[in-house]
């Protein structure tokens, strides 16, 4: 007769494989790991969004790209067309435009390839600068996550590349017209500039610039995955930071992971979605490039249109003879503003450290209204990029809006070194009035709308303390003291010392002294003597 052990059912394969991955090195390792993000608790803020939009936007790039290179011809050799686009029967073009057809026309969903890669190539730029201008107003750039910031802007620059070099891949009119102002732009740049332009181009223009760019964009490519995968790691290495007051955390895994899987899915499917449902870049209308010809009222894609706009605001006649060499400062010049621009981006961390004194880790985002004049700095920023980037569709603003031409330009030359004046004063001060409004509710309590009468005849209104969430949310960081220029062992006081004291008074002088967890009378205790 058969035993209870006969009856009972053999492990299954599948079960026995998972016995083993437990056990082996890899499955504790990965144990280990799922153990900690379960212990780690991750903030529920819609800011959170933005990486993973991003990641989002690399994975589709990545397996869209992926699948294109196979019908791509990167090669500037000329053929005729024979597809069955008819207009363009019989027309001599690059057998990289003749690619490019083939994909839109020929191959089965590569039009909806096509568009969805160049849909995500617009996004992503996007997605990393919400994530740099969330950073950088809530203090996430301080130590310990300055590497963080540098590689979240490295992604940024990566994708400026990689989407510029890949606007110019199917070498169309359109590209060819924005191709033939990168070489104007790269002569113009002393002494350099001829050696420049003929390394880029392999020669005279167009040369071989399908045939150079094709690495460029691919190696663009690769650099996002790289520079993601160090970003995740350096994120893993330390505790997400906190937003004060905030208690809605969940844990990391598998929580947060559920909901970030979410987000990615449904940002991938509304891709794909606004890929197979809206035309962009249709390189059959534009036609094939030629080197004699030119695209009237082309635009480039919207994020460098900073740079074009940094170039459009240039005064005419601004050059000079030098060295027995022309130095062409419409040229010269945008570049070394918006050079020096993303270079200030990038090392404001270390800037910001070196001038407030305080090299203390943070885990406490900061609300921006407690630091106006990193706030005003930041919204100073962005009205400098806006300016630019407005200036960059000026024509088209002067034609849509019936506007003379010149009258924008003008415009546009007053706002550059104005409105990021005007915007930091006005940010710094609004952050100032709304830290005074919240001193005021945290020593009297917030406005219930109840008016009692008084026994003398007076009204009164009633107010509420707050409660402990509150209070902790708008006390405030705690504080730090401004940097002090003392002098050296033959007491002398060095130039750089008395600089850096200087800014840190600034940095500092309109942050309002935090009142800390006290008490609502201690609190009132302290206003009085003050």
């Amino acid at each position: 007769m058969p035993t209870i052990l006969d009856r009972m059912p053999h492990p299954s394969f599948t079960d026995r494989l998972e016995r083993v991955v437990i056990h082996s090195a890899a499955g504790r390792w990965l144990q280990a790991r799922r153990t900690k993000l379960g212990a780690r608790r991750a903030p529920l803020h819609w800011t959170n969004m933005f990486g993973v939009i991003a990641l989002a936007c690399v994975f589709v790039l990545f397996v869209t790209g992926v699948i294109l290179m196979s019908a791509y011809a990167p090669s500037s050799g000329a053929v005729t067309y024979h597809g069955p686009y008819v207009p363009l029967a019989g027309a001599e073009m690059s057998k990289a435009l003749e690619s490019t057809l083939f994909i839109s026309f020929e191959m089965p969903g590569g039009i909806l390839l096509r568009q969805t890669h160049h849909w995500a190539a617009l996004l992503l730029p996007a997605a990393i600068m919400l994530q740099l201008v969330v950073a950088f107003f809530t203090g996430a750039f301080r130590r310990p996550r300055r590497l963080s910031w540098l590689l979240l802007f490295g992604l940024l620059i990566a994708a400026l590349l990689g989407g510029w070099s890949g606007y110019a891949l199917p070498d169309d009119m359109l590209s060819g017209t924005g191709l033939r102002i990168v070489e104007g732009i790269m002569l113009g740049i002393p002494v350099i500039g001829t050696w420049l332009s003929r390394l880029l181009f392999g020669g005279e223009f167009p040369g071989q610039i399908i045939e150079n760019l094709y690495p460029l964009h691919l190696g663009a490519g690769v650099l996002l995955v790289v520079l993601l995968i160090w970003r995740w790691r350096d994120a893993y290495a330390h505790e997400p930071a906190q937003f004060p007051g905030n208690d809605r955390t969940v844990p990391a895994w598998p929580n947060f992971a559920v909901r970030a899987g979410g987000l990615f899915a449904a940002t991938t499917g509304l891709l794909f979605l606004i890929g197979g449902t809206v035309t962009i870049a249709p390189v059959w209308l534009y036609g094939p490039a030629s080197p004699g010809d030119a695209s009237a009222g082309s635009q480039p894609d919207w994020y460098t249109g900073f740079l074009d706009g940094a170039l459009r605001l240039v005064p005419p006649g601004w050059e000079f003879e030098w060295l027995d060499r022309t130095w062409t400062l419409a040229v010269i010049v945008p570049l070394l503003v918006v050079g020096a621009f993303l270079f200030l981006v990038a090392v404001y961390p270390f800037v910001e450290e070196w001038v407030s004194g305080d090299s203390r880790e943070h885990h406490t985002l900061d609300r921006p209204r407690n630091v106006p004049i990193r706030t005003g700095i930041g919204v100073a920023g962005i009205v400098f990029f806006g300016v630019l980037w407005g200036a960059g569709g000026a024509d088209v603003i002067a034609t849509q809006l019936s506007f003379p031409l010149e009258g924008v330009i003008t415009t546009f030359q007053v706002l550059v070194p104005l409105g990021p004046i005007v915007a930091f004063d006005v940010t710094r001060r609004v952050c100032v009035a709304l830290q005074k409004k919240e001193r005021e509710m945290l020593l009297h309590g917030y406005e219930t709308g109840r008016i009692v009468r008084l026994p003398g005849g007076g009204y009164l209104e009633v107010h509420r303390e707050l409660d402990a969430q509150d209070r902790d949310r708008l006390v405030g960081p705690a504080p730090v003291e401004p940097f002090v220029a003392r002098p050296d062992r033959d007491g002398r006081v060095h130039l750089v010392s008395r600089v850096r004291a200087r800014a840190s008074r600034f940095f500092h002088q309109d942050r309002l002294t935090p009142l800390g967890g006290q008490s609502r009378p201690a609190l009132r205790a302290g206003e009085q003597s003050r």
